[in-house]
């Protein structure tokens, strides 16, 4: 799709938000498979499921959302293979955050912190070790497993208003909410941030992280939208969500994990902070809560597909092996739209077991051990999970040191 393309296509959808119709697409990816859906040697058979991925804008409450909703019983079944813990940058990230709250809230052994979307306990097991009460929420039963094993109390559900309003009436109210990148995987926007007014004490606060849209649009990173990101937030989008449910922000920090990131902070009592209403004045000034922010996005997108096909094939055409590194959810959508399959990348590392011995789906590749990059020493490395490429070069050292080297597609493709 390009600038002039843009359109108000499958018109009578409602904005994920404020359930507007005055939406505008202004990037199609196409049809693609789901980022996590790898497959089983067995499964290769079979066409896995593909799903539509139309980004649009809604020019009543400025949210940027994707039009199509796949089950979330489908995303996030008894398959689901993304554990959090397999991520040092993420774990740091994490602890420091917990640091900072119990520290900031006074928390101790009276408090109660619940983790919406917890996985394997990544997060809460750092409150737990600090003695301080927690409860993790999450539908996928192989990550709820990992944090139950780990001594975490930990619910499996799809949390939502109706859900909250059962822990509420028990009496488990939250001093402290975390929600760290799922306000974006959820079909039912409103009832999640119900839930989170329903479940939070009076004097209690909601720290939440999201992708910063900011970053996406302005870095290109189009990886990033797959269809467990129903949402891409700015500051002004979040201010309408939240206000509707009787919540407020008051607080807005940006964040570098995750290839640009804020953690909002909101409150039952509106008394923002001078960040919110700088990023407010910002968003305003730079044209983020207007269509015309976003126009040139699908301009920029097709011409890094356009780079790096030209540098892998350039590569290729010098008999150069090349192979992928994190078969992360971006990966798939990275590989898929640009077509990068077999004829290119000889296979994809990734440290999670629980990926290994399994598939890319629609590229059908396969995916092994880190190991394997050392064992095989070939001569560039396609970094998918660009966002953590610091932690990724630092692990594949020695390959480096024997003149290894790495692509890192986003923002622009480059050899380092």
């Amino acid at each position: 799709m390009s600038t002039s393309d843009i359109s108000t296509e499958r018109t009578g959808a409602k904005c994920r938000s404020c359930s507007s119709t005055e939406l505008t697409i202004f990037l199609s990816l196409g049809n693609l498979p789901l980022s996590d859906g790898f497959l089983e040697p067995k499964q290769l058979i079979e066409n896995e499921p593909r799903y539509p991925l139309d980004v649009a804008f809604c020019s009543t409450c400025s949210l940027v959302q994707i039009l199509e909703t796949v089950p979330p019983e489908e995303l996030f079944g008894a398959d689901y293979p993304y554990f959090s813990s397999f991520t040092d940058t993420l774990l740091r990230h994490s602890e420091a955050n917990v640091s900072e709250r119990v520290t900031e809230r006074k928390l101790g052994n009276n408090s109660l912190v619940v983790e919406l979307a917890s996985n394997d306990g990544y997060l809460l097991q750092y409150y737990k070790a600090r003695g301080v009460p927690v409860l993790g929420i999450d539908p996928a039963p192989g990550p709820v497993a990992a944090a139950r094993a780990k001594g975490i109390d930990t619910l499996q559900a799809f949390f939502g208003l109706e859900f909250a309003q059962k822990l509420a009436a028990e009496g488990r109210r939250a001093d402290v909410i975390h929600a760290n990148n799922v306000l974006a995987h959820v079909a039912d926007t409103n009832g999640f941030v119900g839930g989170i007014a329903t479940l939070l004490k009076d004097d209690g606060v909601a720290v939440i992280e999201c992708p910063y849209v900011k970053d996406l649009i302005d870095h290109g990173e189009f990886d990033t939208i797959y269809h467990e990101h129903l949402c891409y937030f700015s500051v002004t989008a979040l201010r309408a969500l939240f206000e509707r449910h009787g919540l407020h922000l008051t607080r807005v920090v940006p964040l570098t994990i995750h290839g640009g990131s804020l953690r909002v902070f909101v409150e039952k009592q509106n008394r923002p902070e001078r960040s919110v209403q700088e990023y407010l004045e910002s968003e305003h000034r730079l044209g983020m809560d207007r269509l015309d922010y976003y126009k040139d996005f699908s301009t920029r997108v097709t011409q890094i597909r356009t780079e790096l096909n030209e540098l892998l094939q350039g590569l290729k055409e010098r008999k150069a092996r090349i192979v992928g590194y994190g078969a992360a959810a971006k990966g798939t959508i990275m590989l898929n739209y640009v077509g990068i399959g077999q004829e290119t990348l000889d296979f994809v590392v990734d440290r999670n077991t629980h990926k290994q011995g399994r598939y890319i789906p629609g590229v059908r590749l396969p995916i092994a051990s880190p190991e394997r990059v050392l064992a095989e020493q070939p001569d560039y490395v396609l970094i998918l999970p660009w966002n953590f490429k610091d932690e990724i070069i630092a692990q594949q050292a020695e390959y480096r040191r024997r003149g290894g080297k790495f692509i890192v597609p986003v923002p622009r493709p480059t050899i380092i």
